[in-house]
């Protein structure tokens, strides 16, 4: 899974090959557009935040998870409209950050939750995805 560790694959249950992640496998197509993709995808971290039991724990993960989850989108939709190079480099950074952040948070809520963890798993993936977009355009962008 490129830049995921040995133990987040094992926290999730991801086999050693990459071939588990391709897009034949019946799951939905994927938005190309960045911004719809990441605004969906801040939608459907709502959505499962509203499915987290409510406590002392998991309050604060609900809110960092939303917080993160949907910073994507936002800061993806203020790298889009940047000023200049440089501003649109450290807005997909925060994009990237984010993604990072939102595959942590997800982890927690199945440590919290573990009824929840085929949903996150899910979910994990596609941030895991984003933060990879987000990784490569970052690195590509010449100041």
């Amino acid at each position: 899974m490129g830049d995921c560790s040995a133990t987040e694959s094992a926290c999730w249950e991801f086999g050693p090959s990459i071939e588990e992640f391709s897009l034949h496998d019946g799951t939905p197509e994927l938005v190309y557009d960045l911004e719809e993709r990441t605004t969906l995808f801040g939608e459907q971290i709502v959505l499962f935040a509203k499915k987290i039991p409510w406590g002392p724990v998991n309050n604060r993960l609900i809110d960092q998870l939303v917080g993160a989850g949907t910073s994507i989108g936002a800061n993806y939709c203020e790298a889009d409209d940047g000023v200049s190079k440089p501003d649109f480099k450290h807005r997909v950074g925060i994009c990237r950050k984010e993604a990072r952040e939102t595959k942590f948070f997800l982890r927690m809520v199945v440590t919290s939750e573990p009824k929840l963890k085929a949903e996150a798993r899910d979910l994990w993936r596609e941030a895991h995805a984003l933060h990879r977009i987000f990784s490569r355009i970052w690195r590509s962008t010449k100041l």
